[in-house]
């Protein structure tokens, strides 16, 4: 994977939640259309209320609240990384910033977007939400009628499967079997949407979300078989 340098990768993680806390606070279109698409995603004995949570997911029925950005440079001559995180309560703000972030560090180097399983999850919701409110999209999620190799999105999950398209590999797996130190008194995706509209908690799903950035930009270095990036080389960005 050596053709695929990590300087040259913008590494992004974003967190979603459904629009609205519960089900019943959807009005009533949202809710026959909500309904009308979980009839696709229900398991026996499910139904579209249960399964509410994982509206978050999908561009339609969620949102973003918070977006982190890392990349790798060199400090005091050692290999060094930043990380900038977009969060809060208004998602409109937090894309136009994203946008922003993108626009000028393209002014400094020419660069790929990466994410684990970003080609699936994390690029195309980007410019889904960023459409839905009015941005135009930046040239690194603008990918409507680019040739193939066109397109710089740099996808870790894709790196892992070398072509085998069958199983879904977590990040979570492949920080355990490459070694990759992790925080083990965090919160899981699963959790985010109550952490966020019960605990109230914004600032424990940007350290969590940033510890995903972490974790792929140094799952990134494994992959080229490089040494990861001490702790104390890590800086995160107010």
């Amino acid at each position: 994977m050596e053709h695929i340098s990590p300087e040259n990768l913008l590494f992004i993680d974003i967190e979603t939640v459904p629009q609205s806390a519960t089900y019943e606070e959807m009005d009533e279109t949202r809710k026959k259309l909500w309904n009308k698409k979980a009839q696709f995603l229900i398991k026996e004995g499910e139904s579209p209320e249960k399964i509410f949570q994982r509206s978050g997911i999908y561009a339609e029925f969620g949102k973003i609240i918070c977006i982190s950005a890392g990349y790798l440079h060199i400090r005091d001559g050692k290999p060094s990384v930043r990380i900038k995180s977009f969060f809060g309560d208004n998602e409109e703000k937090i894309l136009q910033d994203f946008k922003e972030l993108l626009i000028n560090y393209r002014k400094v180097r020419e660069f790929s977007l990466c994410a684990h399983n970003g080609k699936e999850f994390d690029f195309p919701y980007l410019a889904r939400r960023m459409l839905i409110h009015s941005i135009s999209l930046p040239a690194e999620l603008d990918i409507a009628g680019k040739k193939p190799w066109e397109i710089k999105h740099a996808d870790t999950m894709e790196l892992w499967k070398f072509g085998d398209f069958k199983n879904y590999t977590s990040l979570e797996l492949l920080t355990h079997v490459f070694d990759i130190p992790t925080p083990k008194d965090d919160i899981d995706g699963s959790m985010v949407a109550h952490v966020y509209y019960e605990e109230k908690n914004l600032e424990r799903i940007v350290r969590y979300c940033e510890k995903d950035v972490i974790s792929i930009i140094q799952l990134m270095l494994k992959f080229n078989c490089r040494d990861m990036i001490p702790e104390e080389n890590i800086e995160i960005i107010v």
